[in-house]
């Protein structure tokens, strides 16, 4: 279990998880510490370069245009804006900014050239960079790698069995399709889930089947605790306890050694014993700052005062990975080429979904 393996099954990983939990413990700690400093943790900033108005129907999602929540849409940041909030999360102890625009997938044209250019930008603050943008093209991707993209963020979300619960208007495939487009750069990988949606623990541990079997894995997953949104589909989620959060993260750093694991939403409902807990079974990242792309997260004061108490340290930029070199746009060999990819429309339906799409046409 100390190397990285590309042939998990769904029974084994159940079998993990379903440790007692001092043996889990024990196991993922112990792992965690072959191949990473216990004591460093990755602190990352997530930015809404563009919220709302999303086309897509995710079950969980506040940015969804069909549900009614009480998100406040934006267009997309400039520039200038953007590099302000990377300065001021540097300033505050991230060495990473992510950046999240509402969109199904990306589209060749003149907002696009702007997160290049935002990429850019933050490249040459020394920080590493990351997008979560949709399903997109090689050709993006490399695009994106020219730039000085250091991760792509796409997530499974679930299991590939209890996806079409979850979402209808793409395919876990196109999930699929756009990591694999990502890894023909020289971009790493971003993909994790959330728990916490109505699933059974099968479909958790196929989650993971489906990251592990990767070669090579990703090397961030993000575990998510479910943030239930008032007007989402999702709303009377009750919230998952904290022994879940704590048995998927030390289940996930036994399976993908290498990885960072990032504690990631859900972070405002656990105590501080809580998070220490899913430091020890082995995550070594969080988000900081007061939101996640919508929903609440941690003050980052709060985390810095959790961080002096348990004796953590930020970890700093491109400790991991070296830093990519960014290409201005005159450098670039990649160009827009017009792109069209039919992305998958499954078309089924989803009965909360459809329900709270009436609620919010009623309201």
């Amino acid at each position: 279990m100390n190397e990285e393996r590309h042939n998990w099954t769904k029974a084994e990983i159940l079998d993990i998880y379903n440790l007692p939990m001092m043996e889990l413990l024990y196991k993922s700690a112990t792992i965690h510490r072959k191949h990473h400093d216990p004591n460093k943790v990755q602190v990352s900033t997530l930015l809404s370069i563009k919220t709302g108005g999303c086309p897509e129907d995710c079950g969980y999602c506040p940015q969804a245009a069909r549900y009614h929540t009480d998100i406040e849409g934006n267009d997309l940041m400039t520039v200038s804006h953007v590099k302000a909030q990377a300065l001021r999360a540097k300033a505050s102890g991230s060495s990473r900014v992510c950046m999240g625009a509402a969109w199904r997938n990306v589209k060749d044209g003149p907002e696009f050239d702007q997160v290049l250019e935002m990429v850019r930008t933050i490249n040459k603050l020394d920080m590493e960079v990351c997008c979560t943008l949709g399903m997109l093209t090689e050709n993006q991707a490399q695009r994106l790698a020219e730039a000085g993209l250091y991760a792509y963020n796409h997530n499974l979300d679930t299991s590939e069995d209890y996806y079409k619960d979850v979402i209808s208007t793409r395919a876990f495939q196109d999930r699929l399709e756009t990591i694999d487009n990502v890894r023909k750069s020289n971009v790493t990988v971003c993909s994790g889930g959330i728990i916490g949606m109505g699933e059974k623990l099968e479909d958790r541990a196929g989650m993971l089947v489906a990251l592990a079997t990767l070669d090579p894995q990703p090397e961030s997953v993000p575990i998510n605790a479910l943030v239930a949104v008032e007007g989402t589909p999702m709303e009377d989620m009750e919230p998952i306890p904290i022994w879940d959060m704590i048995r998927m993260v030390a289940t996930t750093r036994i399976v993908m050694p290498k990885t960072q694991v990032r504690l990631s939403a859900g972070r405002t409902e656990m105590s501080r014993e809580g998070q220490a807990m899913c430091f020890f079974a082995g995550a070594n990242s969080i988000f900081a700052g007061d939101k996640l792309l919508t929903t609440p997260n941690p003050d980052v004061n709060e985390d810095m005062e959790m961080f002096r108490l348990l004796g953590l340290q930020p970890q700093k930029a491109f400790e991991k990975m070296p830093q990519p070199k960014t290409l201005e746009e005159e450098e670039s060999q990649f160009k827009a080429i017009g792109e069209r990819p039919k992305w998958s429309r499954p078309g089924h339906t989803i009965e909360r979904n459809e329900l709270a799409k009436q609620k919010a046409k009623s309201s």
